[in-house]
């Protein structure tokens, strides 16, 4: 089964406000290739984090290492699939606003950015953090 590649079209022009998040890019507006709501990126955060807090305690018998498995975790899965555990469970994705994967290179500027905490939580009309604007990608439902 092909996966199909979507180009994200033009939205409104120049200057005009957007109706909704994602109309600028040329995402519809509900459904599948929308932009994912924050509740859904929360709870795909907060699952991750639990993953990464059980995995990093089964290895070393310390939470201590919990930041650096959801950094691989975070890193490794959006860059090869889009989706850590967490978005996929909650049925969401990271792409880029081209319509393409993201791929290791942006992948590990979004991570680092989005590890510092508050960078994700500054987000424009599009619902993208600064880790997003800088990588040049968008979350969008599956």
């Amino acid at each position: 089964m092909a996966k199909k590649s979507a180009q994200l079209t033009a939205g409104p022009a120049e200057g005009q406000a957007s109706a909704y998040p994602g109309q600028r890019f040329g995402l519809p507006e509900q459904g599948p290739g929308s932009v994912a709501t924050m509740v859904r990126r929360v709870g795909a955060l907060f699952i991750d984090w639990l993953l990464c807090m059980i995995i990093a305690y089964w290895l070393t018998h310390s939470q201590f290492w919990t930041i650096a498995v959801f950094a691989i975790e975070e890193y490794m899965f959006t860059a090869l699939t889009g989706s850590s555990v967490g978005k996929r469970l909650l049925g969401i994705r990271v792409i880029r606003v081209n319509g393409g994967p993201v791929g290791f290179r942006w992948s590990g500027v979004r991570t680092a950015i989005m590890l510092t905490v508050i960078p994700p939580l500054l987000t424009d009309r599009d619902l993208r953090g600064l880790h997003d604007r800088a990588a040049d990608t968008i979350v969008v439902r599956m």
